[in-house]
């Protein structure tokens, strides 16, 4: 795949200009965007960076963090709090993603999005009150593992970092999630999925694989 240099401020301009001009696969007048990466990959820098961009050429722009639709630790911890596989396969609850993000913005949707569900610190629910996605609204869907579920992304894209730099990144008591991170790369391939590359093992020089133009 052919990377060319490119800054973050310029990457975030061009990713809301393609998702200003997509339309929804089944019609529906709101759109769900994506940025997936492990957590050293910072996707709610990215994702923050192009609600901005999106906001200035007049969106309703919400930004939904896939780690506020965590399980409870009973759920998460049921085979250890280290456990890669767990954390692969069943720290995220991706049938609560469907039902109160991707299930509202579907064609004849209701719009009303939960913005977040559960707070891993004190292990309950958030209570924080549904945000109404008016029509032409946007929702970027940020963090790990987001490929391969089948989400409904007009725009996705995959925030990469060599394994070099995922360890080096990595903070050394979450370093126990790598071997997930390896097994995503193996058998999803987020790279191949993502309709947008970006290669950030260098915080201060991206690089990315451009977007086509529909």
């Amino acid at each position: 795949m052919r990377l060319e240099a490119i800054t973050w401020e310029r990457l975030a301009g061009e990713l809301a200009r393609r998702a200003d001009g997509l339309t929804a696969a089944d019609g529906s007048p709101r759109l769900a965007l994506g940025i997936d990466g492990a957590p050293a990959a910072r996707t709610a820098d990215l994702a923050e960076r192009v609600a901005g961009e999106l906001r200035l050429r007049g969106r309703s722009v919400l930004v939904v963090p896939a780690e506020g639709f965590l399980r409870p630790a009973s759920l998460r911890f049921e085979y250890g709090k280290e456990d890669p596989d767990s954390y692969a396969e069943s720290w995220f609850d991706t049938g609560a993603l469907w039902r109160e993000v991707f299930g509202p913005l579907e064609a004849g949707g209701s719009g009303r999005v939960l913005p977040d569900l559960w707070n891993p610190v004190t292990d309950r629910a958030t209570r924080t009150p549904y945000r109404e996605v008016p029509e032409g609204g946007v929702v970027i869907v940020h963090g790990p593992l987001l490929l391969g579920h089948w989400f409904p992304f007009a725009l996705s894209v995959h925030v990469r970092l060599s394994e070099g730099a995922l360890r080096r990144r990595t903070p050394e008591a979450e370093r126990w999630m790598l071997p997930a991170f390896a097994r995503y790369e193996e058998e999803v391939a987020p790279a191949e999925r993502a309709d947008v590359v970006v290669r950030a093992d260098d915080p201060g020089h991206p690089a990315w694989s451009g977007v086509g133009e529909s």
